[in-house]
């Protein structure tokens, strides 16, 4: 920390990492944008038996048709704040990293070079945190949409992680590796499958299967929270209260925090993720857990509290 003398007064001069982490506070309380800053710094905390890191890949853009198709676009607006630009909203994707004795996990791998320019950052955000790729044990998945998933492999075709083990979902990978699956989807969307079949074929042969309600590691238990995709997962980390990851179950807590049941645009179940969405709020406002999400205002942490039916987002920092 440094300090500087103006007209005799010494001030403050905040070093970049102590700015960063400020910043990150504003940005999640909504008070700045987070197109405010570059890359966001690492944000590191202690959850259990784990040191955690967010991690960003870097941020997209979703039209307000896809945040929520039964929200007037003025509604939104008006939840999202900051988030808003025009009738598109700013969502964050961040990763995780824990670390744990000899173990180096990755939480989802971000979206690669396929969303460039403002995605694809992940490698840029490791290094930031002090971590290699090829430091990586092992990457488990929430689900395989390509935000989650297309960071797995480099422009090369080969993993991104040579030393690591991949973790999937059995009802994800299931799902996602049926053979004429890119035929029976929307014609705008074959080409996703395709890639996004491509990625998983890659690592098929260093795939570990998991089932809901396992332990995915010691101390992270799976949480079925099917509905934005088949096979779609939450984790819940031991420690304090306990620390849900949600993953894309809530996609943004100032809308669905506010509305649970409303849907969000690219749930592949809406009834399915509207009752899941409603049973993490649930059971996080009731025992006091904390909330971290993929997509939420960075770092991502936060709590639920229930008033009026609805729920209230109270950003941890």
């Amino acid at each position: 920390m440094l300090t500087i003398a103006m007209n005799g007064t010494k001030h403050l001069v905040l070093n970049r990492r102590k700015f960063l982490g400020i910043a990150a506070g504003l940005v999640a309380a909504g008070v700045i944008p987070r197109n405010a800053l570059a890359l966001a710094a690492p944000y590191s905390f202690k959850q259990g038996a784990y040191d955690i890191t967010v991690v960003s890949d870097g941020t997209l853009t979703l039209p307000f048709s896809v945040v929520s198709p039964d929200a007037k676009p003025e509604d939104l607006a008006k939840l999202l704040g900051a988030a808003a630009q025009g009738d598109k909203a700013q969502f964050e994707a961040s990763p995780l990293l824990l670390k744990s004795g000899s173990d180096v996990v990755l939480l989802d791998t971000g979206a690669g070079g396929n969303f460039g320019p403002t995605m694809g950052k992940i490698a840029e955000s490791l290094k930031a945190a002090g971590t290699e790729a090829g430091a990586v044990t092992k990457v488990i998945y929430t689900h395989a949409h390509p935000d989650h998933l297309w960071g797995t492999l480099g422009a090369d075709g080969k993993s991104v992680f040579p030393n690591a083990s991949f973790h999937v979902a059995e009802a994800e990978w299931n799902f996602w590796v049926t053979p004429d699956l890119a035929s029976k989807m929307p014609k705008d969307m074959e080409g996703m499958v395709k890639t996004t079949q491509s990625q998983l074929a890659a690592i098929k042969d260093k795939v570990a299967m998991f089932k809901s309600g396992a332990e995915v590691l010691p101390g992270i238990n799976v949480l079925d929270t099917a509905g934005h995709t088949p096979g779609h997962v939450s984790f819940e980390l031991a420690g304090g209260d306990g620390l849900i990851i949600t993953g894309d179950a809530i996609t943004n807590p100032q809308v669905f925090f506010a509305h649970p049941d409303w849907k969000f645009g690219f749930d592949a179940d809406p009834a399915t993720a509207i009752a899941n969405r409603k049973k993490l709020l649930d059971m996080a406002s009731t025992e006091k857990k904390k909330l971290l999400g993929y997509h939420w205002p960075y770092p991502g942490i936060g709590m639920a509290e229930a008033k009026d039916g609805a729920y209230v987002y109270v950003p941890v920092n």
